[in-house]
């Protein structure tokens, strides 16, 4: 009878909700999470590779012919290349979800049959199910227990693609002694005007507002979670720390870094810090008050594409990406390839982006900046040599 009487009150209360069944994952509720949004940059692009060689591709491919798939069989949207190696996945017990997408900007595009979709960080949806970035967080997050969402982006919207584009092809269809500039190109210089930087501060900044209001839709309060706005890596170094010669061919035809010294200051002086400009004053002008920087200007420093202080791997010695040391003597950025990205597996997409290194870079800065939850911005760089025990490059945020 007592048994009996026990099962009878049990029942009861469950039916009156009084020992409901332990709560699922939702906002401020259950195991941590990670998001991230945003382009290339933060995508994952080029995280295939680890260093550059002019060899046999096999010496630096880190993640093999998969690594952009990001369900069991291919990718998601395709080209969106969320590799494997991408900073989202901090691991040490939380979980994480890279909604970003190469070639992303602001607002959806590439919606039109044929087109390559690309998703915003916006609402869209259509028919086919696609949907922009913003309410795939929305719909994620609603079911997670999301304490950080990294955004990364804005390149795109100053087509950075182009920049490098015009930049390499200047420099292969011009002499030394008569050098034609992109730097001094109306269309490049028109990208980067006062003008221009507050458009795209604003497309930046009403971003950051799109992921606080998915967010809120998704049962949120600003208390519970916080917004990183990460800035960009410089990719390429100044001319004078470029270690092949403006004469001659190898700084492409070996390097795949041809752009004129000049080009590569004003890259560095122009072209990134409007880019990062445009990244802090939308977080700053935002209104939003749980939004933090994320600086990675300077991260690869030192491991950028050409620069004097590291290699290609036959450049340096180093027999594949695995062999000890590799990580401090090669490059942490894709070559900017051409002939050689045609027939694969190098892809053109992946030129000038932070590769395999550079991307496990950026998962230490993020984990630092994660702090076991309770989520700071600051200052990314390189803090010293070799790997840490999660096998990525020290790194420090301050």
């Amino acid at each position: 009878m007592r048994v009996t009487g026990r099962i009878v009150l049990v029942a009861m209360a469950v039916a009156l909700g009084l020992c409901a069944p332990a709560a699922a994952d939702g906002p401020g509720t259950g195991t941590p999470a990670v998001v991230t949004l945003g382009d290339s940059a933060i995508s994952g692009e080029a995280g295939r590779w680890a260093g550059n060689t002019n060899g046999d591709p096999a010496r630096v491919d880190a993640l093999g012919p998969t690594a952009y798939w990001d369900t069991p069989s291919g990718e998601a949207i395709p080209g969106c290349h969320r590799s494997k190696a991408a900073q989202a996945h901090i691991g040490h017990g939380v979980l994480s979800y890279n909604l970003a997408c190469s070639g992303a900007t602001t607002a959806t595009h590439g919606t039109a049959a044929g087109e390559a979709f690309k998703p915003g960080i916006d609402f869209y949806s259509d028919a086919q199910g696609r949907k922009g970035q913003a309410l795939a967080l929305q719909e994620l997050a609603a079911t997670r227990n999301v304490k950080a969402v990294v955004v990364m982006i804005g390149a795109n919207n100053y087509g950075f693609a182009d920049v490098v584009t015009r930049c390499v092809a200047n420099w292969l269809t011009s002499p030394s002694w008569w050098k034609n500039y992109c730097s001094d190109d109306s269309d490049m210089t028109s990208r980067f005007t006062p003008a221009r930087i507050a458009s795209e501060t604003a497309n930046v900044r009403n971003a950051l507002v799109r992921v606080s209001d998915a967010m809120a839709h998704a049962g949120y309060i600003p208390a519970q979670y916080k917004i990183l706005a990460q800035t960009y890596w410089s990719p390429l170094p100044r001319g004078a720390q470029i270690r092949y010669p403006e004469t001659g061919w190898a700084r492409q035809a070996v390097g795949g870094c041809g752009v004129w010294n000049r080009d590569a200051d004003w890259a560095n002086d122009t072209v990134v810090t409007a880019l990062n400009t445009t990244t802090r004053d939308a977080a700053a002008t935002s209104g939003l008050g749980n939004v933090r920087v994320l600086d990675l200007q300077t991260a690869l420093n030192g491991r950028r594409l050409c620069e004097n202080t590291v290699g290609l791997l036959e450049e340096t010695g180093v027999a594949s990406w695995t062999s000890a040391g590799a990580v401090d003597k090669t490059e942490w950025v894709e070559q900017i390839r051409t002939a050689t990205a045609i027939v694969g597996p190098y892809q053109i997409q992946e030129a000038s982006h932070a590769s395999y290194w550079g991307q496990l870079a950026m998962r230490n800065c993020l984990r630092q900046a994660y702090n076991g939850g309770d989520v700071r911005g600051g200052t990314c760089v390189r803090e010293a040599d070799g790997l840490t025990s999660d096998g990525e490059p020290r790194m420090a945020l301050r």
